[in-house]
């Protein structure tokens, strides 16, 4: 199983940036998608989550302003992040929950993607 982020770029204060995150590979179930963000130096931390019934978590600094979904026919999670300020700039990395059912059991998964470079400049 592996994840693929998309959509980082260089942007200005205020504008907009839609991050996306494609799961391949065997799976039976997405249990849940997360995406985090590291800004250098500092530790890597939670940025919103939801649950394959969609219901959704945020940090306090989104505010508001970043949405989290989740396609599962596509396996593909976006965020969407509105009004961006320079202390968005970070990595952001996607994570997935998957389930693997086999014939003989089922596996659960943690996997994390190569992240998206986000950069806001004033």
């Amino acid at each position: 199983v592996h994840l693929v982020e998309s959509g980082g770029d260089l942007v200005q204060a205020g504008n907009s940036l839609r991050l996306s995150c494609v799961v391949s590979g065997y799976v039976s179930r997405l249990d849940g998608m997360a995406w985090y963000r590291q800004a250098p130096g500092k530790q890597r931390e939670l940025v919103a989550s939801i649950t394959r019934r969609r219901r959704t978590d945020y940090a306090d600094f989104v505010n508001g302003r970043f949405t989290i979904s989740m396609d599962s026919s596509k396996n593909t999670a976006y965020l969407q992040m509105n009004n961006l300020t320079p202390e968005d700039t970070a990595m952001y990395f996607c994570k997935a929950d998957v389930f693997q059912d086999y014939d003989v059991g089922y596996k659960n998964l943690e996997v994390w993607g190569q992240g998206t470079q986000v950069t806001v400049s004033s």
